[in-house]
């Protein structure tokens, strides 16, 4: 049976999107890989789905790009927790003469993770808002197939969000996956153990409806190994649809194999 298109992939989610929605934003943190140090209300649920296209560094051949439909969930669980849920369908390209499929499609691995903000920002203070985050992903992703890393991973990350104006954020982050590795499909650190993340991004409000912001994130494994690192630059932002929805976008350029050269991404977020 010949695959799913990763434009079906993106068109499946945008349907069951407009299926679930009854009009009625959190600050949305799609489409930036820098975690912020917000969590969603109390009882309250918040969505966002995207679309990203991965064109592979050489060193990934005979890999040659990657489509990534990805879908998360957050919960507010108690004041200040958040409880989350992560899952993608990955349809990788491979180059036609190797001993790979010419095309792998199918669920990757999910993830599960906890959040909580232990201090939240305050007027006429220098600290910053502190939030403290574990994520949890099993292997359900086929491994044979590169879908899935075969790992089941334990990562632990550390957010401080300090608004520099009243338009103007900063966040930081910085953690590590103390077991397993990086992967969402061919995409990251495929070396076991502890791998060190780092993030910081910078996002403003341009208009009520219109945030744009920029990103540096990366990855190296224990030994320091540039050369199975990570390093990703990012501009993106998000421009409010309606009171509850925003459409997010964003361009990505990468070094080093762990990174995509280039990986343009739409999306959607939503909060119930």
């Amino acid at each position: 049976m010949r695959p799913t298109s990763p434009k079906c992939c993106f068109y499946f989610f945008v349907v069951l999107l407009a299926a679930l929605i009854t009009p009625t934003l959190a600050e949305a943190q799609q489409p930036f890989n820098t975690d912020d140090a917000d969590v969603i209300d109390y009882h309250k649920i918040h969505m966002e789905m995207a679309n990203e296209y991965d064109v592979l560094q050489k060193s990934s051949f005979p890999n040659l790009r990657q489509n990534t439909a990805n879908v998360k969930f957050a919960f507010g669980l108690f004041k200040g927790v958040e409880l989350g849920l992560d899952e993608q369908l990955i349809r990788i390209s491979n180059a036609p003469d190797s001993v790979l499929p010419r095309v792998a499609f199918g669920y990757g691995d999910i993830d599960f993770s906890i959040k909580y903000n232990f201090y939240k920002e305050r007027d006429h203070s220098r600290l910053p808002a502190l939030t403290i985050s574990a994520a949890f992903e099993f292997p359900t992703g086929d491994e044979t197939k590169q879908l899935g890393s075969g790992l089941t991973d334990y990562a632990f990350n550390l957010i401080a969000q300090k608004s520099l104006t009243d338009k103007t954020k900063l966040r930081l982050n910085s953690g590590f996956v103390l077991a397993g590795n990086t992967l969402t499909g061919v995409v990251g650190i495929q070396t076991k153990g502890t791998v060190y993340t780092g993030a910081a991004s910078v996002v403003k409000d341009f208009t009520p409806k219109l945030r744009l912001g920029v990103e540096l994130t990366g990855e190296l494994t224990q030994n320091f190994d540039l050369g199975r690192g990570q390093l990703q630059t990012q501009v993106g932002g998000n421009y409010r649809l309606a009171k509850k929805i925003s459409l997010d976008f964003a361009l990505a350029t990468g070094y080093y194999a762990a990174s995509p050269r280039v990986a343009p991404q739409i999306g959607i977020s939503v909060d119930f």
